[in-house]
């Protein structure tokens, strides 16, 4: 699958539930520059 449309989708998903990539991220116990990369399509973990 595409890596945007996969970012794409994060994206949407996190938005609708009103949550910020830093929470996102310390939901899934990881960086919020991760989060960052994977919405950007920049990195495949």
């Amino acid at each position: 699958m595409d890596q945007k449309k996969i970012g794409a989708f994060i994206a949407q998903c996190r938005k609708e539930k009103s949550l910020t990539q830093i929470q996102l991220a310390e939901l899934l116990d990881i960086t919020n520059q991760a989060v960052s990369k994977w919405e950007n399509g920049v990195s495949h973990s």
